[in-house]
């Protein structure tokens, strides 16, 4: 079955940085595009990443474009979120997600809390 298992969430200060992976199994990883969203508490879950099957194509939401960085390692079969320039703004849960044979595949979510 398909899982998604993201990690490297953590408590961060302004300005700060932080890597998220999301280790994934069941499905052919190089075969999917794969997305970044994220959830702050209060508020809609929102897009805030994608990467192509390849990782040639990276396209970014607005609010993190120039701090964030998603690429993907297709042999360790992970993706992984960069963050840089961390504002409190930026808490939120960061969850990964990918769509593959029709449905739609979360992770559990880890917690990104920027707090000075």
């Amino acid at each position: 079955q398909v899982q998604l298992v993201e990690s490297g969430g953590g408590l961060v200060q302004p300005g700060g940085s932080l890597r998220l992976s999301c280790a994934a199994s069941g499905f052919t990883f190089s075969r999917s595009y794969m997305s970044w969203y994220r959830q702050a508490p209060g508020k809609e879950r929102e897009w805030v990443a994608g990467v192509s099957t390849a990782g040639r194509t990276t396209n970014y939401a607005d609010s993190v474009k120039g701090r964030f960085t998603i690429s993907r390692d297709n042999v360790k079969n992970t993706m992984y979120l960069q963050m840089n320039g961390l504002k409190p703004e930026d808490t939120a849960v960061y969850y990964c997600k990918t769509r593959w044979s029709g449905n739609d595949y979360w992770g559990q979510g880890t917690q990104v809390t920027v707090s000075s």
